[in-house]
């Protein structure tokens, strides 16, 4: 039999490739064979159970985590995550502000981009949250939060452009689709977006151009072809009633 760091060696090993049948295996082999077992064990257990859909099973091992090291940040966050999941609102906000005051007030900080990632998904939450009861200006806060965290979440950055857009900050909204468009040329639904922005702000040049780029890389994007063709029309509409 392999030895117990051995086992936790091979299990993290192979969760990093997503290979979670075996991962399990060699976290449960470490469960059942030795009398102390280390944290991290309980945390990759409770990452597995979530990827596999079974959230009794994930709760329980970040539970674990929690009562073995009750400042486990990544724990405390996974754990509101899935409260939040399952509608057990409020101990997932207390558990999260618990986790996002230590960082904090941490002196150190947490730079572990995994973690970070957690609490930007977290944020974009409550943002999601905030917007659909209207609540637009607390939803900016936390779209903000959580594009700082995770820059790489290309969904925020569009979702925060819109909002931006809906509360009438035109200027942040171009600016925040002009950085999506540099950061990720070939993320086409922001491309759009900028397209439809430019669009309403009467400037249909720029518009087509930001859709032809997008047709350009996609030659069969729907949405592109829809608003070229439609922008089009009401341009050679216009040109009509002049002459």
């Amino acid at each position: 039999m392999l030895k117990k760091q051995q086992l936790i060696e091979r299990g993290i090993f192979c969760y990093k490739k997503k290979d979670y049948k075996n991962s399990l295996l060699a976290f449960n082999e470490v469960l059942e064979n030795f009398e102390e077992t280390p944290i991290e064990v309980f945390f990759y257990l409770g990452n597995i159970f979530h990827e596999k859909g079974q959230m009794g099973k994930a709760i329980k091992a970040f539970q674990k985590v929690l009562e073995m090291d009750p400042n486990h940040t990544d724990g405390a966050i996974s754990l509101s995550v899935l409260y939040n999941d399952i509608g057990r609102y409020e101990e997932a906000k207390k558990l999260f502000q618990s986790a996002d005051n230590r960082v904090k007030h941490s002196t150190d900080g947490i730079l572990d981009h995994h973690i970070n990632k957690k609490f930007s998904t977290r944020h974009y939450e409550l943002a999601e949250m905030y917007a659909s009861y209207n609540r637009f200006e607390e939803a900016l806060v936390e779209y903000e939060k959580a594009m700082k965290l995770d820059p790489s979440f290309h969904e925020i950055k569009l979702k925060l452009a819109k909002l931006y857009s809906k509360r009438g900050y035109m200027s942040k909204a171009f600016e925040t689709l002009n950085q999506l468009k540099m950061d990720a040329p070939d993320y086409l639904d922001g491309r759009i977006a900028l397209g439809l922005l430019y669009y309403g702000n009467s400037n249909v040049v720029e518009a087509q151009i930001e859709w032809r780029n997008v047709l350009k890389k996609n030659p069969n994007h729907a949405e592109a072809s829809m608003y070229l063709r439609m922008s089009e029309r009401a341009t050679e509409a216009k040109v009509g009633m002049r002459i």
